[in-house]
C-alpha cells in the first residue's frame, strides 16, 4: 500500500554549482533525477527529507560527448538516450544492454544514468509500506536495530541492484564528483561500499556529475535474471567486457543484485593459447560463485541467485569467446 506523498519543499537550480551550493546549504536534502526510485520510497514512508534538490534543469548533466580520449555521460541523461545512442551501442554495447534492461520504456524515459547508480539498495523486509514494517519491527536499514536478514550480525545486507554499474565498471568507468569545495574523480567501484544502509561513499554535499570511460577495444555483453522479464530488478546480473592480450583473451566481469555493492571479479579471467576452453569456463563458474554472497533478501533462494549470476557469466563468456 502507497501513502499520499509528505509535504516537502522543492530547489530546481539551473547549474551543478548551484545545485551543491543548495546541497551544501541542506545536507539532509535529497537529489532529485527521475524519482521513479525516491518518489515511490517517499510514498512508502521510507524517505522523510522535508526539502528536493531537482537537477532536471541543469543543461550540464545531461550532455553525451566522445571523442578520441573516450566518453562522458552526463549523471543527468536519461535511460532512454543512453539506450538510443548508437556510438554508446557500437563502442561500449554492455552499456545500451543494461540500460534497455531497466523497467519499462516509460521509466526510463524519465529514469537518469546518476539515479541508477544511486539506487537505493533493496531487501523483502525493507520495500514494504509502513504498516507492514512497523508490524515487523522495521530492519536495521531504515528505524530498526536488526538486520531481519542476518540477524546475528552488525551490518544490513539489502542488496544493490542496479544494472549500469556493472556494465561501466568492465569498460574501467570513473565517476565524477561535485560538491560546493570543488570536484573529485574516482574509479566507480569505489563508489560503492559492502553495507546495505550505507552502500555509497559519498562525502556530505557530494554528488554524481558525470560519468568517464576510456576508449575502449573490448566487445562486451550485459544480461540479468529477474522475476519479471519487463520490469523487474535484477536478481543477478552479469556485465562481461573481452580483451585481447597478446595471444590471450582476457575477460573483465562485473556483477550485480548478489550483494549491497555491484563486485567486479579481481583479477580478471585470463584465457591462454592452448588452454581448454570448458575448463576455462567451468573454472570462470566457480570463482563467480566463491565471489557472490546472496542473501535471504528476495522471494527467490540465495543459492538459485548465486547459481543464477555463475550460469550468466558462463553464457555470456561463452558468446565472446
Amino acid at each position: 500500500m502507497s501513502e499520499p506523498l509528505p509535504d516537502f519543499s522543492l530547489l530546481r537550480p539551473k547549474t551543478i554549482d548551484e545545485a551543491t551550493q543548495a546541497l551544501a546549504q541542506s545536507p539532509n536534502a535529497r537529489l532529485l533525477g527521475g524519482g521513479t526510485d525516491l518518489l515511490v520510497n517517499m510514498r512508502r514512508g521510507l524517505v522523510a527529507n522535508e526539502r528536493l534538490i531537482d537537477l532536471t534543469a541543469i543543461s550540464e548533466l545531461q550532455v553525451i560527448s566522445m571523442d578520441d580520449a573516450g566518453l562522458k555521460i552526463g549523471a543527468g541523461v536519461t535511460i532512454r538516450a543512453l539506450s538510443e545512442n548508437k556510438a554508446i551501442a557500437d563502442a561500449y554495447p554492455a552499456i545500451t544492454a543494461a540500460a534497455l534492461s531497466i523497467a519499462g520504456p516509460n521509466h526510463r524515459e524519465v529514469a537518469t544514468v546518476g539515479g541508477n547508480l544511486c539506487v537505493d539498495t533493496r531487501c523483502l523486509y525493507y520495500n514494504q509500506s509502513e504498516w507492514w514494517r512497523a508490524a515487523n519491527d522495521y530492519c536495521l536499514k531504515y528505524g530498526g536495530e536488526i538486520c531481519h536478514v542476518a540477524p546475528n550480525g552488525n551490518r544490513c545486507r539489502a542488496a544493490y541492484s542496479g544494472d549500469l554499474a556493472p556494465a561501466f565498471m568492465v569498460h574501467n568507468a570513473e565517476v565524477v564528483l561535485s560538491s560546493s569545495t570543488g570536484e573529485r574523480q574516482i574509479p566507480l567501484h569505489a563508489l560503492y561500499a559492502e553495507d546495505g544502509a550505507a552502500f555509497l561513499n559519498l562525502e556530505p554535499g557530494e554528488m554524481i556529475s558525470r560519468i568517464l570511460l576510456p576508449s575502449s577495444d573490448a566487445t562486451s555483453l550485459y544480461d540479468k535474471v529477474r522475476v519479471r522479464r519487463s520490469t523487474d530488478f535484477p536478481l543477478a546480473g552479469v556485465a562481461v567486457a573481452k580483451r585481447l592480450v597478446g595471444d590471450d583473451v582476457e575477460l573483465d566481469l562485473a556483477i550485480t543484485g548478489t550483494n549491497s555493492r555491484p563486485i567486479r571479479l579481481d583479477p580478471a579471467a585470463t584465457l591462454r593459447t592452448g588452454d581448454d576452453v570448458e575448463d576455462y569456463l567451468k573454472s570462470l563458474s566457480k570463482r563467480v560463485q566463491k565471489a557472490v554472497s546472496p542473501q535471504r533478501t528476495t522471494t527467490i533462494a540465495p543459492h538459485y541467485r548465486r547459481l543464477a549470476a555463475a550460469a550468466l557469466a558462463v553464457r555470456l563468456a561463452r558468446k565472446l569467446l
